[in-house]
């Protein structure tokens, strides 16, 4: 069976609607914790499908980080072979800074259930599917769009949303798969300063949950699900 490794920043930024379609795909999932000791001496290269999800972190904080220089040399790795990749909100940050791009501060948090503008690669690509759909925000941080790289979403607060490379590279900022998991009550919690930052009221973004997460996860399984069908193994 094929193999889908899941990196997790943190514990409770986990793959969630996501992992119906990866699943759904074949594959057999195995995760790793970027703290765990052993994460130095994984194959990042191995895996037929790597996904990397989200963090408070920014791929700038090595010195408070040290595992993050790793995982952008072997991502990087990765990459070069073109290897089935998907990156989630920190996830799509690192593969722009192991395609050589700059990540930094954005200047604004964008929190909050909102849709995302595609462009028309964007139409004509996986994403698609989240047309006029609102999903979930929660970051502050952007980066440069990678040479090589086709742009495929905007927002009001940062232009790049989303980008592919060919059918295997596909980055995304925003949390579609984010809507019916329980975790998002431990966003509520552990990220609590954010929403002060972005000027939001939790009982509001947890009504937009309630009324948006359902079509936000269908949304982002039918993109998965698609994009899967669409890689090829190298």
């Amino acid at each position: 069976m094929k193999k889908a490794l899941i990196v997790r920043h943190v514990p409770r930024e986990g793959a969630a609607g996501y992992l119906q379609p990866i699943e759904a795909a074949g594959y057999h999932i195995e995760r790793v914790d970027v703290a765990n000791p052993d994460f130095a001496g994984v194959d990042l290269c191995e895996p037929e499908l790597l996904i990397m999800m989200g963090g408070p972190m920014g791929v700038y904080e090595q010195d408070a980080h040290p595992w993050i220089p790793v995982q952008i040399a072997k991502l990087a790795q990765r990459l070069e072979r073109d290897r089935p990749t998907l990156g989630v909100c920190l996830g799509s940050q690192m593969m722009a800074a192991a395609l050589g791009a700059q990540v930094y501060p954005g200047g604004t948090m964008e929190l909050g259930f909102s849709p995302i503008a595609l462009n028309g690669a964007g139409m004509d690509s996986p994403l698609r599917h989240l047309e006029e759909v609102p999903v979930l925000h929660w970051h502050s941080d952007t980066f440069d769009l990678p040479w090589g790289v086709e742009l495929l979403a905007s927002t009001r607060h940062y232009a790049h949303q989303a980008f592919r490379r060919g059918a295997n590279l596909l980055a995304l900022q925003f949390h579609a798969e984010m809507g019916e998991d329980a975790r998002f009550e431990e966003w509520l919690t552990h990220f609590w300063a954010d929403l002060g930052i972005a000027g939001q009221c939790g009982i509001a973004l947890r009504e937009d949950h309630d009324r948006h997460g359902a079509n936000a996860v269908a949304a982002g399984r039918a993109m998965i699900a698609e994009w899967l069908g669409n890689i090829r193994q190298v």
